[in-house]
C-alpha cells in the first residue's frame, strides 16, 4: 500500500517493521488508535495440534498491538474449523471430529501466553472460541439473519472461490459458507467485546472486508480491517515450510534445537526482514545486523535465532540450542541437548541407514534419504554416506552406544538403540 504518515504508535510500528499490506479505512483507524484503547482480533483455526511458524506473523501483530497499549483478542476457530477455510486450497480440508478440534485447541492455546499477557485489564489479551456462538445458530435463523446481507455475485468474486473454480476444482456448499461465518465472528466480537479491528493475512482480505461491512451495516459503528503481506522466503518458498515439513511452534511437535536451527539457516536476504517481523530487537540494532557482510551475516542469523527462540521457548532453551548447534556444526562435538530419538535396537542394527534416517524423523521417506545420500548430504558420525542402502552395524555406534545422523550441515539427530 502507499506509504502513509501515521500518527498512532501501533500503525507507525507496523509500518516501520513491514507488517502492513492493506487497511480498509487507514485515516479513521489511525485516529481511533490515537483516541483510546482499540480491541482487535485475529482468528486461528484448529486444524492441527500446533500452529506453525507461518502463523507467527499474526501472533506477532497481536503482540505489537498490546505493546502499543491496545487489547488483543485471540479467536480460536472451534466453529469454523468444522467447516474448513477454503482459502488457498484446491481441495476440501479433511473434516475433524469435535473431540479432535477440542484437543487441538487445548494444545494450541499454550503458545499464546509466550507472546501476550492475558488477564482482566483493559489491554490484557483474552481468548475466545467462535463455537460458543456459531453452534447456537439454527440453520434457518442463520440464513434469515445474515443470508440476505451477502450476494452470490460478490462471493464468487472472492479469490478463495474464484481460484478454486478457475482450476476446475469443486467447492462444497459447506466451504462456501466459511466467509459468512468469519464475517459473523466479527459482528459477534463487536457486540460482545467491542472489537473494532480484524487483522489477518492478505489472503483473508475478502473475508475481512465482508466482516467490516457487516459490522458497519448492522451496528452503525466504525470497523476496520488490516492485512499483512503474503509472507514468502527470498527463494520464493512458503514461510513455515521446509524440506523436513512444517516448522511447528509447540515444543512437542518441534524441538527448541530444530526451531533455533530453522532461524539460523534462513536465507541471507531474509535476515533483516525477519528480524523486524519476528523479534523485539530495536530497529537501529537490526539495521546494524543486516548490514554485516561475508561471514558476519552468520552473527546476524544467530541473533535472529536467539531472539526468536527465546521468545517462544525461553532464554535457557535458546542458550542450549545455540550451544548444541555450535558444538555439532562448528566444533564437530556431540551435545546432550541435540535432538535425539530412541528406537528399538532391531529397527537400527542390521537396517538400511535410509530406513533409520526416516524412522528417526531426519527425512520424510526412504527415497528422500537415498537421494540425500547420492548427493553427499547424508552423514553418519560426521562422515558422508554415499549409499542409503548401507546396513548399520554395532561398529557404527559410538562409545555411548549412539548414532549421529545428519542431513547436510543443517540437521542432526542422535539415534539411541534401546
Amino acid at each position: 500500500m502507499t506509504e502513509t504518515a501515521f500518527q498512532s504508535d501501533f500503525l507507525q510500528t507496523l509500518q516501520a517493521r513491514g507488517y502492513i499490506h492493506q487497511i480498509t479505512h487507514p485515516a479513521e483507524l489511525d485516529a481511533a488508535l490515537n483516541k483510546g484503547v482499540v480491541a482487535a482480533y485475529i482468528g486461528f483455526d484448529a486444524t492441527a495440534p500446533s500452529l506453525h511458524v507461518g502463523s507467527l506473523i499474526q501472533i506477532m501483530m497481536l503482540r505489537r498491538l498490546q505493546q502499543a497499549g491496545h487489547k488483543p483478542v485471540v479467536l480460536m476457530g472451534g466453529g469454523t474449523t468444522k467447516v474448513g477455510d477454503p482459502t488457498g486450497k484446491d481441495a476440501s480440508r479433511p473434516q475433524l471430529t469435535d473431540a479432535t478440534i477440542k484437543a487441538n485447541i487445548a494444545s494450541i492455546k499454550t503458545v499464546f501466553s509466550k507472546f501476550l499477557s492475558f488477564g482482566d485489564g483493559p489491554t490484557d489479551a483474552v481468548m475466545v472460541d467462535n463455537d460458543d456462538w456459531l453452534s447456537t445458530y439454527g440453520y434457518v435463523q442463520f440464513l434469515r439473519e445474515f443470508g440476505t446481507q451477502f450476494t452470490i455475485n460478490r462471493m464468487l468474486a472472492f479469490d478463495s472461490v474464484k481460484l478454486r473454480l478457475e482450476r476446475e476444482q469443486p467447492m462444497t456448499f459447506l466451504e462456501f459458507n466459511y466467509m459468512l461465518m468469519q464475517s459473523v465472528d466479527f459482528l459477534e466480537l463487536n457486540r460482545r467485546l467491542n472489537v473494532t479491528l480484524q487483522m489477518g493475512g492478505s489472503d483473508q482480505w475478502g473475508n475481512i472486508t465482508s466482516g467490516v461491512d457487516l459490522v458497519r451495516r448492522n451496528e452503525g459503528l466504525t470497523a476496520f480491517g488490516l492485512t499483512t503481506p503474503l509472507l514468502t522466503t527470498a527463494s520464493g518458498g512458503k514461510m513455515g515450510k521446509t524440506a523436513q515439513g512444517a516448522v511447528w511452534l509447540n515444543a512437542d511437535q518441534l524441538s527448541p534445537f530444530d526451531y533455533w536451527q530453522f532461524w539460523r539457516n534462513v536465507d541471507d536476504a531474509d535476515v533483516g526482514r525477519f528480524l523486524r517481523l519476528f523479534t523485539d530487537l530495536p530497529l537501529d540494532e537490526i539495521a546494524r545486523l543486516e548490514a554485516l557482510e561475508g561471514a558476519g551475516i552468520n552473527d546476524a542469523k544467530k541473533a535472529l535465532a536467539d531472539a526468536a527462540t527465546t521468545m517462544l521457548h525461553g532464554a535457557e532453551e535458546a542458550r542450549k540450542a545455540r550451544a548444541a548447534a555450535e558444538a555439532a556444526f562448528e566444533q564437530g562435538r556431540l551435545s546432550a541437548d541435540l535432538p535425539s530419538v530412541e528406537l528399538p535396537r532391531a529397527e537400527v542394527i542390521g537396517q538400511m541407514i535410509a530406513a533409520v534416517a526416516t524412522r528417526a524423523g531426519l527425512t520424510a521417506s526412504n527415497g528422500e534419504a537415498r537421494r540425500l545420500a547420492q548427493g553427499g548430504g547424508l552423514r553418519l558420525n560426521d562422515g558422508a554416506i554415499a549409499d542409503g542402502a548401507r546396513v548399520l552395524t554395532e561398529a557404527d555406534l559410538n562409545a555411548d552406544g549412539v548414532l549421529k545422523l545428519g542431513a547436510g550441515k543443517k540437521k542432526i539427530v542422535l539415534v539411541r538403540p534401546a
